[in-house]
């Protein structure tokens, strides 16, 4: 007669927590929720848009690559 899914999954985890390991609950946004899609365009959008006035970070950024292209001719 085969092991009860429970009896096996209690041996699994104990042999986990016996390699050191620990049983970790996160939770994450459900994408299947009515409105996520919007709401990842709008915060999309907000983000583009400051990135767009940050005309400091936008220099940053291209003085990095600048020097990422140096560093391959090199």
């Amino acid at each position: 007669m085969p092991t009860p899914v429970t009896e096996r999954v209690q041996k699994r985890r104990a042999a986990l927590r016996a390699a050191g390991l620990r049983p970790l609950q996160i939770w994450v946004p459900d994408i299947r929720r009515p409105g996520f899609i919007e709401e990842c365009r709008r915060q999309s959008r907000v983000v583009a848009q400051a990135d767009e006035a940050d005309t400091d970070m936008l220099d940053f950024l291209d003085a990095a690559l600048h020097d990422l292209d140096d560093e391959d001719k090199a």
